[in-house]
């Protein structure tokens, strides 16, 4: 694991619920994330509701510029999910940052493993630690259409 640098000057995390702007998360992903394409509006809601957010604002504006969420039951696991960070803002570490915030808000609750998945983003997330499954065969998915 490498040194990670702080937040970008200008920006907060947040995991205030009611900060998180929906409407806005919801056409990030979507329109732009290869994988919640075409995601229906009350999925999101529904997943946003049941799950630990985060949030990056422009301390300026208030606006949001990404987000996560974690699927977990604070005591085993973790699922860290729908990783976004605006492209506007891309290139300033914001979504490493994000990670490491996700990263520590868990670590209290001594869960044993935090997973997730990823196409196109290894260099980001192991960047703070994550590694590949050392046993992938060892992994199944049950998968509904």
């Amino acid at each position: 694991m490498t040194d990670v640098p702080p937040l970008a000057e200008g920006y907060e995390i947040s995991t205030d619920p009611d900060r998180i702007d929906a409407e806005r998360v919801h056409r990030w992903l979507s329109t732009d994330a290869y994988w919640a394409l075409g995601r229906a509006r009350a999925k999101q809601d529904n997943a946003i509701a049941g799950s630990l957010n985060f949030g990056v604002y422009d301390t300026a504006s208030g606006a949001q510029v990404a987000y996560a969420r974690v699927v977990t039951d604070r005591a085993t696991f973790a699922w860290l999910c729908d990783v976004y960070v605006d492209p506007a803002v891309r290139g300033k570490g914001i979504g490493t940052a994000l990670v490491v915030a996700v990263r520590e808000e868990l670590r209290p609750f001594g869960l044993r493993r935090i997973m997730l998945a990823t196409h196109d983003a290894h260099d980001v997330y192991a960047k703070v630690g994550f590694e590949p499954l050392e046993r992938p065969d060892q992994w199944l998915a049950l998968t509904f259409g």
